[in-house]
């Protein structure tokens, strides 16, 4: 459960870190795919619409499942082989959120966009993936949910129903709601620091997470590469890297 604290005051060091004056009750933190770009994991979506060279409506909606489940469980065979091969590591941004989480005597909720398992893989415990996870897939006609580490194709039979051509990835494509969209929310009308870290806040709903934490006078807080033009109360540029452990550690003194 959250509670909220009374408004608290923020004051800046020499290192661009926001320090609160009164230790926050409860912080949410929401991750994109600049903080598992350092890992080495590509970005989700380039400028030209492409992913790994694939028109993303081909492999990243229900519609392209629909034409081409194969070229689908190939795309994703791929994106699954990269996060398990040994070049994939959780960075020191990774670690400082799990450090922070472990140290922190308030709550704490991480969501994240990203369907990697590198935060899990950090140390981190009360994770959401509002994206869905790369290492499940689902039942199409149960909706019960596998974790998954091989290949799969059309002919691979799922679990519970013992059909071929019945399981999906685990992952939210357009056009489909994300995941947990209700516990995410209700942490963000409660929590007195909201963080957003290497994510461009430009696609709905995570774009309205730091408006939804404003309006309860939350004090909102962006980790990020470069400008991205939101209104947040604070912001803190350079590789995620260097300015997570920096601002995660200046919380916890």
């Amino acid at each position: 459960m959250f509670f909220k604290l009374p408004c608290l005051y923020y004051v800046f060091d020499s290192f661009a870190n926001i320090r609160p004056m009164e230790k926050p009750s409860s912080i949410v933190v929401l991750t994109g795919a600049g903080i598992s770009a350092e890992s080495g994991i590509e970005t989700f979506r380039a400028a030209d619409g492409l992913w790994a060279n694939h028109p993303v409506d081909e492999v990243a909606t229900p519609e392209g499942f629909a034409r081409n489940p194969q070229l689908v469980y190939e795309f994703y065979n791929q994106r699954r082989e990269q996060v398990l091969s040994d070049d994939i590591n959780p960075n020191a941004a990774h670690t400082a959120l799990a450090k922070f989480e472990h140290e922190f005597e308030g709550n704490f909720l991480l969501v994240t966009q990203n369907i990697d398992n590198l935060h899990e893989r950090a140390g981190s415990r009360n994770v959401l993936h509002m994206h869905g996870e790369l290492l499940k897939m689902r039942c199409l006609n149960s909706q019960m949910v596998f974790d998954i580490r091989e290949s799969l194709n059309f002919d691979t039979q799922c679990q519970c129903c013992r059909s071929p051509g019945n399981l999906r990835p685990h992952v939210v494509w357009f056009g489909e709601m994300p995941f947990h969209m209700n516990q995410i929310n209700m942490a963000l009308e409660a929590c007195d620091i909201f963080v957003a870290i290497g994510t461009s806040g430009n696609v709905y709903p995570a774009s309205s997470f730091y408006q939804t934490a404003k309006i309860r006078r939350a004090h909102t807080v962006e980790l990020n590469l470069e400008e991205t033009g939101s209104s947040f109360d604070a912001h803190v540029y350079g590789q995620a890297t260097e300015v997570v452990p920096r601002y995660f550690e200046g919380l916890l003194t």
